[in-house]
């Protein structure tokens, strides 16, 4: 089938933009052939895709200002991409946009240990933050799964969290500052190499924005100091709900470990067979582990040892070595590739009260047999962040879609329970009409005020977040008025 020619008024404003860009940008850094643009045209929610009109690689702030002055000038919507990992459609192009990657901007800028800070730039990705500090016994808390590849930009954009942000936070309790460049090119400066600036907390509502206000260019994170020792203990159940019961105790008991992961068994089983990590095969699985002295561990790990044995677990094993440890967290790690590769999935990411663990995972038990859909359950269960994946078959019709309605009747699940609709993935695409579920028209109408206020032409990552018939009536206005 032969692919419809575009006319020749999209061919000349094409044309254009592309002459205009390559006055800013090496040649290099702007590509415009169709061939070439199809490797930007979805991120990792892959069941949508989109060419973009061009994408452009700066290597500077300045340079992603100049191509933001060009975009503001010429009407044409823009779309920041870190690394492409989002897993809600938050880099997903439209066919008029430009897309922003900011793959080159990777380098550091400034360590500074006895204030306990890192300035990188934003397409740097969180492992290598780490890697540039811990010869110097420091690290940088925040650490997603897929933490290999993914940008400093994109935790940012989505507020991203990780296995170990039940003791040290997400993104945002771990960045210091930000430059960011406005939809006009105007480049801004918020908070900086401190803690709590004075003045309105607009870091606060940058963090987990989703390229909604701005492009980030530079972060200022937090860096700590590694702990002395940590240990992990894993811990086999006969069901989700008895292993969910087992993380509400020990949450309610006081202790807090450093980490609480939950596995089911079609997870356990794929990612056996994929990193071999030597986990016992049963219905649940936890990875708990804790950090501190050698006495401390021996204490925490010794109380929350007490608190599974009131749950029957079938196995209860504590890590003896280094590398028994790190083979813990390989399996971990590697859990969503391992899936990927016995079939097609969505992942989902509402997150509840650690209390109602039970009660969720036995009601997407019952929706999976509704909807005739598996499910695999991979999640941080310390601070109930669910990342439920539904199993279907993209080459299937109809499939697609009934995921989807699965997927949305486990998020409203989360809401009803007092949770929310995403913990660290976004709303991206795959969220946005599910907005009402969570917010009231007011509480709607004050976040796009918001970005009234950052970006008046509704120009940056459009089609995102919002309703589309709420985003209409705010671009529609907006074009017509420049």
């Amino acid at each position: 089938m032969q692919m419809p020619t575009p006319n020749a008024g999209v061919m000349a404003k094409k044309a254009r933009i592309v002459a205009r860009l390559r006055e800013v940008l090496p040649d290099h850094a702007v590509i415009h052939d169709p061939e070439e643009t199809r490797a930007y045209e979805c991120d990792a929610l892959t069941a949508y895709r989109c060419p973009p009109l061009a994408a452009v690689l700066p290597s500077t702030t300045e340079e992603v200002s100049a191509v933001l002055r060009i975009c503001h000038k010429e009407g044409v919507p823009v779309v920041p991409r870190g690394s492409g990992t989002s897993l809600a459609g938050g880099a997903l192009p439209t066919a008029d946009s430009v897309i922003l990657g900011v793959a080159r901007l990777n380098r550091v800028l400034e360590t500074n240990y006895a204030d306990r800070y890192i300035r990188v730039q934003s397409g740097r990705t969180n492992l290598s933050v780490t890697g540039a500090v811990e010869a110097e016994e420091f690290f940088y808390a925040p650490d997603p799964s897929s933490q290999l590849a993914c940008a400093i930009a994109g935790n940012i954009a989505m507020n991203s969290g990780g296995a170990h942000c039940l003791k040290y936070g997400v993104t945002t309790n771990n960045l210091m500052g930000v430059t960011m460049v406005l939809m006009d090119g105007t480049v801004v400066e918020i908070g900086g190499a401190h803690l709590d600036a004075g003045g309105l907390d607009l870091l606060g509502v940058i963090c987990g924005s989703e390229g909604q206000l701005g492009v980030v260019t530079e972060a200022t994170l937090r860096i700590l100091r590694k702990p002395e020792g940590a240990r992990p203990v894993l811990m086999g159940f006969d069901s989700n709900e008895v292993a969910g019961a087992c993380v509400s105790d020990i949450i309610k008991a006081g202790v807090l470990p450093v980490a609480i992961e939950f596995m089911d068994r079609p997870c356990i089983e794929a990612t056996e067979a994929f990193a071999k990590a030597g986990y016992p095969m049963c219905e649940a699985l936890l990875i708990v582990e804790v950090e501190g002295s050698p006495a401390e561990i021996d204490m925490q790990l010794g109380l929350i040892k007490q608190i599974a044995l009131r749950h029957n677990p079938v196995e209860l094993r504590e890590s003896q070595s280094e590398d028994e440890s790190k083979k813990i967290w390989l399996g971990r790690k590697s859990a969503f590739g391992a899936m990927g590769q016995i079939n097609d999935y969505m992942c989902l990411d509402g997150t509840i009260p650690v209390s109602e663990l039970p009660r969720v995972l036995g009601g997407i038990k019952e929706l999976s047999k509704k909807y005739g859909l598996d499910v695999a359950n991979v999640f941080h269960a310390g601070d109930g962040n669910m990342h439920p994946l539904i199993l279907f078959d993209a080459n299937k019709s109809g499939d697609l879609e009934l995921c989807e309605a699965m997927g949305a009747d486990i998020l409203k699940l989360c809401v009803e329970v007092g949770g929310c609709l995403t913990g660290e993935h976004g709303v991206g695409i795959e969220k946005r009409d599910l907005m009402h579920a969570q917010f009231t028209e007011g509480d709607m109408e004050a976040q796009l005020r918001v970005k009234d206020v950052f970006d008046p032409a509704w120009l940056l990552n459009p089609a995102k977040v919002f309703p589309l018939t709420v985003t209409a009536s705010r671009r529609e206005p907006a074009a017509a008025a420049a």
